[in-house]
């Protein structure tokens, strides 16, 4: 039997996939207990009692000084740039997709355009938007939109033009206008690309953010921070870190179950 038609079960991917993370805890806790023991003020590796503290005060106390539960209100800002921004690019990103990909006349028009601003770097433009939009939520938002969907844009062309021509001759054939192609033909196959494209820009799309919020906010995970790496605090830094890893890991797990929910065929595609 040759190694490449070996398949694990079930209960071996479960295992095969935990002793990555078991392996980076193991070694955290013995460079954390290594660097303690040389200095019991070491602040680079805090020993995981001390993370256990720092996310209940986080967590679970309100701030002294705001009165607010810290990680919540954090966690509610930057979701609430996060989806904004995500929604304006997902609904730009279908509409010019679609029109791109069906339509050759808007095609030569946009197709050029787009693929030079997807050139561009958007951490570029963050200097720009904050002059243009000033330092509040719009400039926020906006770079989260410009960072993502112009490569959702290209990837829905990409997807429209990969449709077999066959069957929009057959919907001429039966009578359809380039509108009801467009919503009976075109839309149904690009839904489940426009998703799995969202998920996989996800991650650009938090890399935005916390860019933006490290800038200017005053409230925001990637605030949170930059605040206070200033003092060195690793017990806030890293439980943050894990925090945004755990919510865009939430994220992506719900998009992919929305698509197999509301597309199943499309599990099919990939199976093939």
């Amino acid at each position: 039997m040759r190694w490449i038609n070996l398949h694990p079960s079930r209960g071996a991917k479960l295992a095969l996939g935990s002793l990555p993370f078991l392996a980076l805890l193991l070694a955290y806790t013995i460079g954390s207990a290594t660097r303690l023991a040389e200095n019991p003020n070491d602040k680079l590796l805090p020993a995981l009692s001390t993370f256990a503290a720092t996310v209940n005060r986080l967590a679970f106390l309100p701030d002294p000084r705001t009165g607010d539960i810290l990680l919540w209100s954090d966690t509610a800002a930057s979701l609430l740039r996060l989806l904004s921004g995500v929604g304006i690019a997902t609904a730009t990103a279908l509409v010019l997709g679609m029109l791109v990909g069906m339509l050759p006349y808007m095609r030569a028009l946009l197709a050029p355009f787009v693929t030079a601003i997807s050139m561009v770097p958007p951490l570029a433009l963050l200097p720009i938007l904050f002059i243009a939009l000033g330092l509040g939520e719009a400039s926020k938002i906006v770079l989260i939109a410009i960072g993502i969907a112009p490569a959702m844009v290209r990837d829905l062309v990409l997807r429209a033009l990969e449709l077999p021509r066959e069957q929009i001759v057959k919907a001429e054939t039966l009578g359809a206008s380039s509108w009801q192609i467009a919503m009976r033909v075109v839309l149904p196959q690009v839904m489940p690309r426009l998703i799995t494209c969202l998920r996989l820009q996800l991650g650009a799309a938090w890399l935005f953010l916390i860019a933006a919020e490290a800038i200017s906010a005053d409230s925001g995970l990637g605030y949170r921070i930059f605040l206070v790496r200033r003092y060195l605090a690793m017990d806030v830094i890293f439980p943050y870190v894990l925090w945004i890893t755990l919510l865009a890991i939430l994220m992506n797990d719900l998009l992919d179950r929305l698509r197999a929910g509301l597309f199943p065929w499309s599990d099919l595609e990939k199976q093939a």
